[in-house]
This record gives C-alpha cells, sequence and structure tokens, in this order.
C-alpha cells in the first residue's frame, strides 16, 4: 500500500535504518539520526542501483513520486538516470567554468604580460564595471550577438561610447580566444 503525508510525517527512527516502501521500488529511508530520506531501487543491465530523490521534508511525498516517474521514463527509453544526472552535472559544471568571465579573465591573464600593468588594470577594471555584469555568468559559447548589442547600448546610454567601442573591441577578443580554444 502506498505511503500517505501523514504516515511520513509519523515515521520515527529506530535503532536500525527503516524503509518505508511506497511502490514501484520508491521508499523512505528513516535513520536512527531522524534523517528521512527519498530512495529508488531499480536495475539497469542487471546491476541494482539505488537513486536518491531528496530527503524529506525538502522533497514532499508527492515531489518525490514526480522525480521516480521522470528517473522512470529515463530508465525507459533506455538511460541510466543516475548516469545521465551525473552527466549533467559534469555539463552545469563546465559552463560555469567556460563563463564568459572564466574565459575573459584566462583570456586577460595570457594578454597582459606584454601590456603595461597599468593598461592591463584598466581593461579589467573596464570588463569588471561594464561587461561582467550584463554577460559575465552565461557560458561563452551560448552568448549570442543581440545580448551583446544590449550590454553596448546600455554603456552607450550612459554616455560613454568611446567605453563601449573598447568594451566590445576587448569582448571580440576574448571570443576569439574561447574560439581558439574550442570553447566557442
Amino acid at each position: 500500500m502506498p505511503l500517505t503525508d501523514t504516515a511520513v510525517k509519523k515515521a520515527k527512527p529506530g535503532p536500525k535504518p527503516v524503509k518505508l516502501a511506497d511502490g514501484k521500488g520508491m521508499y523512505l529511508l528513516v535513520n536512527p539520526t531522524g534523517s528521512k530520506l527519498w530512495r529508488w531501487k531499480y536495475r539497469v543491465l542487471g546491476k541494482e542501483k539505488v537513486m536518491a530523490l531528496g530527503a524529506y521534508p525538502d522533497v514532499t511525498l508527492a515531489q518525490a513520486r514526480d522525480g521516480l516517474d521522470q528517473a522512470r521514463k529515463l530508465l525507459a527509453s533506455g538511460q541510466d538516470p543516475m548516469a545521465k544526472r551525473k552527466a549533467d552535472r559534469v555539463a552545469m559544471r563546465t559552463a560555469a567554468e567556460n563563463s564568459f568571465e572564466a574565459v575573459a579573465r584566462r583570456w586577460w591573464a595570457n594578454w597582459k604580460p606584454a601590456r603595461s600593468e597599468q593598461h592591463a588594470a584598466q581593461v579589467m577594471r573596464r570588463f569588471e564595471a561594464n561587461v561582467f555584469p550584463h554577460i559575465g555568468s552565461r557560458p561563452v559559447a551560448e552568448i549570442q550577438a543581440p545580448e551583446l548589442v544590449a550590454m553596448l547600448k546600455a554603456i552607450e546610454g550612459r554616455g560613454v561610447n568611446d567605453l563601449a567601442k573598447r568594451a566590445l573591441q576587448t569582448s571580440s577578443q576574448v571570443f576569439r580566444y574561447a574560439i581558439a580554444h574550442g570553447l566557442a
């Protein structure tokens, strides 16, 4: 019989971990420490695996069931849900490592030795004040021309056209660096 919200709330820890089954391989693991964790036991290529679906009360019974349904759909399509989750995390980490700001800082580190200290610092200040707030957190490969135009219009709107031109020039150098290094 499936779990109810009341049964989940009233589940008490014991001396050993307790599993309260919900159905379709999903259960609530109640640890002696009092933590309540949603788990799903499944098989891929004959190997048994257990996937975490979250911790109660952060993840409610309904949310855990939704997560189970999504994971079961992935499994039915031939994908291992935990492998997909891991690949998604790696993709997110890679996107963060390849944000415009991260790539710009790498470009700047390679670019600055041939420049005066004052000029290099001025270019980085220009990035930090004008470019990074607009597109710094975005993955460099996903930035489109309209985003750059919007950034430049915002700078021009402050009446500093020369600064907008310089921001465009240095941003272009960062994009060329990203393309040369296979990041965009």
